[in-house]
């Protein structure tokens, strides 16, 4: 059965941008399983015209924005490549955004969280998170300073829907983009509670929202937060026995890194409300990554 869009008879058809990219990819395999239709656009982010050919060709009911420039191996690569990365996540964005607003269209865009950082009115272990209407506070990384400023445009666009996603987290453990991934392999990790994003549970709500038009920010992250090493306790408990690993503070991590990194907890209270079946984050590393790992061992 193919999904129809509003209820109007006529089918869903999603453009996407970000066919070579983690979550572009993801969600392709996810439309395809739910048989809705989805074209990757083959337009760039900063060219105006290639982006309306798209949508002018394409003629679809929504669009998502996962294109964006992360750097190679890191975020570090941003330090060093700022024009570059100013053409994509900011440049790119906004002119996505304002041809979906144009063409009348919602855009779908995977953001980020990683544009606060914990504080004297959200302290760590506090449990207080930051919410959607908080002013960014991290501006620690040209990523995430690329990454509040656009956000803070994209506010003026009442035809977006901004998803905020932090240290994102799939099944598929062989992926280097996932943190499980990044951090397993690791000489030494840090050791501080965030607020994280499992693909597997929070791709398919983003379709869901799309399909009910939501607009605005959105903390797109599990309920609650998980640590580093709890995260690897959970890795060695469910996949490997023998698995070791080293800490080290934030003062020793700043000698091997080139920029600082967010550490934050994120509200998603806002989002729970609209999906009460999400899972906090503890329980759906283990449900959605670590058991169906477990069993493909």
């Amino acid at each position: 059965m193919v999904a129809t869009a509003n209820g109007s008879g006529k089918p869903y058809k999603f453009l996407i941008y970000g066919r070579t990219g983690w979550i572009g990819g993801l969600l392709g395999k996810l439309c395809e399983s739910k048989q809705i239709e989805y074209v990757y656009g083959s337009g760039r982010l900063e060219n105006r015209a290639s982006l309306e050919s798209d949508v002018v060709s394409v003629q679809p009911t929504h669009v998502f924005n996962a294109a964006g420039v992360t750097g190679r191996p890191n975020v570090d690569w941003c330090e060093s490549h700022k024009v570059e990365t100013i053409r994509t996540n900011v440049v790119g964005t906004l002119t996505l955004a304002d041809v979906c607003r144009e063409k009348g269209l919602i855009l779908i865009n995977y953001a980020t969280g990683c544009i606060f950082e914990y504080d004297e009115a959200h302290p760590l272990g506090s449990g207080i998170g930051f919410k959607e209407e908080d002013t960014p506070n991290f501006i620690g990384s040209f990523y995430s300073k690329t990454k509040a400023m656009v956000e803070d445009l994209l506010k003026n666009y009442e035809n977006v829907c901004t998803l905020r996603v932090r240290m994102p987290i799939s099944s598929d453990l062989s992926n280097p983009r996932n943190f499980i991934t990044k951090i397993s392999r690791y000489d030494k990790v840090v050791n501080i509670p965030n607020s994280m994003t499992i693909l597997d549970e929070l791709l398919p709500v983003s379709i869901e929202m799309a399909k009910r038009n939501f607009t605005g920010i959105w903390n797109f992250t599990n309920p609650g937060v998980v640590s580093h090493n709890e995260i690897l306790e959970m890795y060695r408990e469910y996949i490997d026995p023998n698995f070791t690993w080293k800490n080290f503070n934030l003062e020793e991590q700043a000698k091997v890194i080139v920029a600082p990194r967010s550490n934050n907890e994120l509200d998603s209270t806002k989002l729970k409300q609209e999906f009460p079946e999400l899972l906090g984050i503890r329980e759906s590393l283990i449900q959605n990554v670590f058991k169906p790992n477990q069993k493909n061992l």
